[in-house]
């Protein structure tokens, strides 16, 4: 990482009347940089990428994009600054088609529909679902949701995408084609967040790893680093993690 880092977080809290799902949560996400949010169920995941995306307000705390202060900033708005998100359950318009889907997101840039159209079949062949542009939505396996999902995020040209266990349910074959894909978004300049269950897939993908625990930072770092330490160990991966 160099320069100024693309988000900040500093000192985030939310607390749902009496429940603390994040405690003074601080980190920095690098311009360019792949970060891996995990931790157990409860462990205050959801919370904070939702802060981020603009779904919740935070309760105390700063969350900054591009040194700009987003902390009370709705999420459309926040969309329109270059933060794009996907659904842990796919949330596609079932009655419209593919195309149409990522249309949505490309009338966030343009308003001419002769362009948002032409971008969104590109953004459809980049994804690898172009062949069913003209599907309805409805009619798409639960991969090809999740890769919808994902283009129409991308039709909004996001400079950092919030990947919300983008990897759940995938077969071993379809999880490494969404790695591959990850990557190749990557490589187009977009810096990335993602949570995720399925540390085999995590662990090589991301630069960095952020454990939470309790709503509490636990552990961040190199991903071999962090599977290695022994807090997290003990919260999160178990004894078959720790090394012999």
């Amino acid at each position: 990482m160099s320069g100024e880092p693309i988000l900040e977080i500093r000192n985030v809290s939310k607390h749902f009347g009496g429940l603390t799902a994040n405690d003074d949560v601080s980190l920095n996400v690098g311009r360019g940089e792949i970060l891996g949010l995990i931790g157990p169920n409860g462990a205050g995941k959801s919370t904070l990428f939702n802060m981020i995306a603009g779904a919740l307000p935070v309760t105390a705390g700063t969350i900054r994009f591009n040194g700009r202060d987003i902390t009370a900033m709705p999420g459309t708005a926040r969309c329109a600054l270059g933060i794009g998100r996907t659904f842990q359950v796919p949330r596609s318009f079932d009655t419209m088609t593919v195309l149409e889907n990522v249309m949505v997101g490309g009338f966030m840039r343009s308003s001419s529909t002769g362009a948002v159209r032409r971008a969104a079949i590109e953004t459809l062949d980049f994804v690898g679902i172009g062949g069913r542009a003209d599907a309805p939505a409805v009619e798409l396996t639960p991969p090809e949701k999740r890769r919808l999902e994902m283009a129409r995020a991308l039709a909004t040209r996001p400079q950092l995408l919030l990947l919300d266990e983008v990897m759940t349910g995938l077969t071993p074959a379809e999880a490494k084609a969404g790695v591959d894909l990850i990557r190749k978004v990557r490589d187009q300049g977009v810096t990335i967040i993602m949570v995720e269950h399925v540390m085999e897939i995590v662990m090589p993908l991301v630069d960095r790893a952020v454990v939470l625990h309790l709503g509490r930072l636990l552990a961040e770092g190199n991903p071999a680093d962090v599977v290695r330490d022994d807090k997290v160990i003990t919260a999160y991966l178990g004894e078959r993690h720790r090394a012999a």
